[in-house]
């Protein structure tokens, strides 16, 4: 009796204390601003289990991957187990045995599953300190946190089975236990009901100090991935976009992000998810090459400044020093947010489901509209995009220039034209397509070469296509990525009302930056229209037979993924698929590819930044794809080209590896380049 009296009393003030916690933690995301993260049940539990249960982007690295999978699947049945433990404190003796076939199931996994978390642990704690991964070097106290956990799991295994071989022993065992009978049987003895009890005891003590100590661990996430992962908007909406801020609502005095009351709630819940695993340091293109942004750290520096801050807030302390700092400059420095380029490789590789990128974003709102705090390379960005309507330095007559050329070039060739200025025909409804030729492909001179091969192949296969000329602006993608969400917002309505003008449907684009913008951000402003990549458009006409890919190119091809196309939107196979379709042409993949792909460096505003810090970023693209031995570069963006262009060049690799677009390279097999 005064055992269930003891044990009912640290029960209740085990849970009293774990229910305060969570409570003062909700109170910490309360600080955020609201958001509906409740819409699409059905697809947020499918989510769920694929992700937070099958655990299907930890397995995108494998051996990582097995190990936490073990732990967690254990965890799933051994929760039964924990239950039927803690409900023997009320009722001695109290076993699940009453489900029958069900329990020699639970037992027997729990048998198995018992056995497996031990060793995974054993090996997990072996290799935090010899033979570390470079991901999981973390800090002493970072360490010492996981290190903590790992010891209470291994205790709570230990103790798990002592307790079943002490009950083999005494021969009061339910269910089906190979594991615990095969290690009862190496002991010489009848039992003992005290070493039982003590079993139990330490059991239980061990998993209520462990669920206690979860809230204050950056292994909190064993309690909130599950949450974080069904609050995820990951096939919900499209991937990667940015929120709007709405500039006519008079009612906001801070644009962007300076610290977390401006962060929604969800990005405070990210931050505390944090396992600190460092899938996404690892991943991080800016890192990797000496840079000082580390996802990781942006995201666990918004944990803490919700842990300090919320505190104080929660403890109603006035006045405290930590209220008056802010989460940018004091935790998180202008330069690391700068050095992101936003390919989204932290948020593709991210096992709990953490936006990395669009928290970055918010905050270099608060910089470039707030503080006007940004690289100085960025005035002649922002001039040149309010005068000529574009990030490069050239008005929009120029605009007009490549068609001049390909009208000449197209006449030499005998090719039919089928091209139509906007302004000519006004309207797209007598169209095919609207061609959206994005400002590298008017202004950039190499890439003016790619803007006419896909429209000297359009005109091949008959394709009655148009084009807007000096009527198209920005899309607005280096202004909203670089935090000017104002300026980018004038060029989305300006667009869009253009595309009302001439009732513009559907559009292709040479550029993934542009493609994301009007396919997957317009709709946020009223634009809703068919976008799609060149790439998809052309395999279109091959497979239709449009076109006829009969000219033999006796190369090897190494595609780079733009991460705009690959990551952001899901055009993997496309370009792989019309490289293959060219008769006598090879590919050979890059170690880091598809959506596992390394960036080319010039995302997220980086194309008009220079890179002060550590290795460039198209070098260390340049040499992956130089250690292929392919002769071609092949690309599918005009960022990614001037990159990998200038990288090749570096290298001095100029006279043996070219870079292509797709494009290109399909023209090539379909009619002689005209010179």
């Amino acid at each position: 009796m005064l055992n269930t009296i003891i044990y009912i009393i640290f029960l209740l003030l085990s849970f009293g204390f774990f229910i305060y916690s969570v409570r003062k933690f909700l109170f910490y995301l309360n600080l955020g601003k609201p958001e509906n993260r409740l819409n699409n049940i059905p697809q947020r539990i499918i989510n769920t289990i694929n992700i937070a249960f099958f655990q299907s982007k930890l397995f995108r690295s494998k051996f990582a991957g097995f190990l936490h999978a073990s732990i967690f699947w254990g965890f799933c049945v051994l929760l039964l187990v924990v239950i039927e433990s803690l409900l023997e404190g009320f009722i001695p003796g109290f076993s699940l045995a009453f489900l029958g076939k069900l329990y020699s199931l639970i037992s027997l996994t729990e048998d198995i599953f018992g056995a497996l978390v031990l060793v995974v642990v054993l090996f997990s704690l072996f290799r935090r300190y010899i033979g570390t991964p470079k991901r999981l070097k973390v800090e002493k106290h970072s360490r010492f946190d996981a290190t903590l956990i790992l010891l209470l799991i291994l205790f709570v295994m230990i103790t798990m089975s002592g307790a079943n071989i002490e009950k083999v022993l005494l021969g009061t065992i339910r269910g089906i236990h190979p594991v615990s009978r095969f290690l009862a049987g190496l002991f010489n003895s009848n039992g003992s009901e005290s070493v039982y009890l003590a079993f139990w005891w330490a059991h239980n003590i061990i998993v209520l100090t462990f669920l206690n100590y979860l809230p204050y661990s950056k292994h909190f996430h064993v309690l909130s991935s599950i949450p974080n992962t069904f609050l995820s908007n990951y096939k919900i909406e499209k991937k990667n976009i940015l929120k709007p801020i709405n500039f006519e609502d008079e009612s906001i005095q801070q644009y962007g992000a300076k610290d977390i009351e401006d962060l929604s709630w969800k990005q405070l819940l990210d931050g505390l998810t944090c396992t600190e695993c460092g899938r996404c340091t690892e991943v991080c293109p800016a890192n990797s090459t000496g840079k000082l942004l580390n996802p990781k750290k942006i995201v666990t520096q918004i944990r803490k400044r919700t842990q300090e801050k919320g505190a104080i807030i929660y403890n109603k302390i006035e006045s405290d020093p930590v209220l008056e700092k802010s989460l940018v400059h004091d935790y998180i420095s202008q330069e690391e947010l700068w050095a992101c380029t936003t390919c989204a490789a932290c948020v593709e590789e991210c096992p709990v489901m953490i936006d990395h990128v669009t928290s970055i974003v918010d905050l270099r709102r608060d910089l470039a509209m707030m503080e006007s705090a940004f690289p100085p390379e960025m005035n002649t960005v922002f001039k040149n995009l309010e005068n000529n309507e574009s990030p490069w330095a050239f008005g929009s007559e120029a605009r007009n220039e490549w068609i001049e050329e390909f009208i000449e070039e197209s006449g030499k060739a005998g090719i039919d034209i089928t091209l139509n200025k906007m302004s000519n025909v006004g309207s797209a409804d007598s169209l095919d397509i609207v061609y959206w030729v994005g400002c590298a492909g008017a202004f950039d001179k190499r890439y003016r070469n790619v803007t006419k091969s896909f429209a000297k192949i359009l005109s091949k296969a008959g394709v009655k296509f148009g084009v807007l000329g000096n009527e198209e602006k920005c899309n607005g993608d280096t202004a909203r990525r670089l935090g000017n969400e104002f300026l980018a917002q004038q060029f989305i309505q300006q667009n869009i009302e253009t595309f009302k003008r001439y009732n513009i449907k559907k559009i292709v684009t040479t550029c993934p930056h542009c493609l994301h913008s009007l396919k997957n951000e317009y709709p946020q402003f009223g634009g809703n229209y068919e976008v799609v990549h060149h790439t998809d458009f052309l395999l279109g006409l091959v497979e239709a037979g449009k076109i006829t890919v009969s000219r033999p190119q006796p190369a090897t091809v190494t595609f780079h993924d733009s991460c705009y196309l690959a990551r952001y939107n899901g055009v993997i196979d496309s370009p792989r698929s019309l490289l293959r379709a060219i008769p006598q042409m090879s590919l050979a993949e890059m170690p880091r590819s598809k959506d596992k792909g390394l960036c080319c460096g010039a995302g997220g505003g980086r194309m008009w930044m220079e890179e002060k810090e550590g290795k460039r970023i198209n070098i260390e693209r340049t040499e992956e794809a130089l250690s292929t031995n392919a002769g071609t570069v092949g690309t599918a963006c005009p960022f990614c080209m001037t990159m990998m262009t200038d990288g090749v060049k570096a290298k001095e690799a100029s006279e043996r590896v070219q870079v292509k677009d797709v494009a290109d390279l399909l023209w090539e097999a379909v009619e002689k380049t005209v010179r």
